[in-house]
């Protein structure tokens, strides 16, 4: 099956790389230099500059644009695609519906571990596109199918800005390590297969059984919790999905 991806910006790269092992993909992008560059990094992809008009009939499109794009690029979209997949955060169906055609509609939300086909990503729509949307997501990590847009925005305010603050936890435990004396790069390797092994933790285990296995009375996991929880780092997190949340649904309304 062929995928034509609209849009060259980060994320439109990160699902290449993850789809092309199981797809054609075609990006197109409006910006030529870059899709050259993006050609040399993904050479089993193709390329080509958007014109004013793009006949996009009887393809499946994903479109990777931002979200104040939409309006910009969909008016150059001429025909009625198959599937049209929809990464845009907070941009309702009913608004894909009023500016591109397309036979069905999914909205979808991957994030950048698309790349090592490892994205958790989330998928509502017209349920007569649900299984191929299911294939072809699985093909880049694992989906959750939700039956609600509400259920998609929430979600990505976790799977889909979950990857930025994650990073902001790992920088800030490898900077712990290098305040307290350890060399950055034994300080990056301890966090990279920390996070490795987190994951495999998870898989079956609540974080609060986890987080009590670790921490013994009186020692030195309990005394850095006290810390986190004096900086209330459980709080930040939860305001922050909660305003990311805020966000998507901010996005949607324009």
């Amino acid at each position: 099956m062929k995928l034509t991806l609209i849009g060259n910006g980060f994320m439109a790269q990160a699902l290449a790389r993850g789809l092309v092992a199981n797809f054609e993909v075609e990006i197109i992008g409006r910006d030529a230099s870059k899709l050259k560059k993006i050609q040399e990094k993904i050479p089993e992809i193709s390329i080509s500059t958007m014109s004013d008009v793009e006949d996009i009939s009887d393809k499946n499109i994903i479109f990777c644009v931002k979200p104040y794009a939409l309006q910009s690029v969909s008016v150059r979209l001429q025909g009625e695609a198959n599937i049209l997949f929809s990464i845009l955060a907070g941009t309702t169906l009913d608004s894909l519906k009023k500016q591109v055609k397309a036979k069905y509609y999914i909205r979808t939300m991957p994030n950048v571990a698309a790349s090592v086909s490892k994205s958790t990503t989330t998928i509502t729509g017209d349920k007569e596109a649900k299984n191929l949307a299911l294939e072809l997501f699985n093909s880049i990590g694992k989906t959750i199918w939700v039956n609600t847009e509400k259920q998609l925005d929430i979600a990505t305010a976790v799977a889909g800005s979950g990857p930025a603050f994650l990073a902001l936890v790992a920088e800030s435990l490898s900077d712990g390590a290098v305040n307290a004396g350890l060399e950055r790069s034994i300080s990056n390797e301890l966090v990279q297969g920390l996070f490795e092994g987190f994951s495999e933790l998870l898989d079956g285990n609540h974080p609060a059984i986890i987080k009590d296995s670790v921490m013994s009375p009186g020692g030195t996991t309990a005394a850095g919790m006290s810390e986190l929880e004096n900086g209330a780092v459980r709080a930040s997190m939860i305001n922050a999905v909660s305003t990311a949340y805020d966000k998507a649904c901010e996005l949607g309304q324009k």
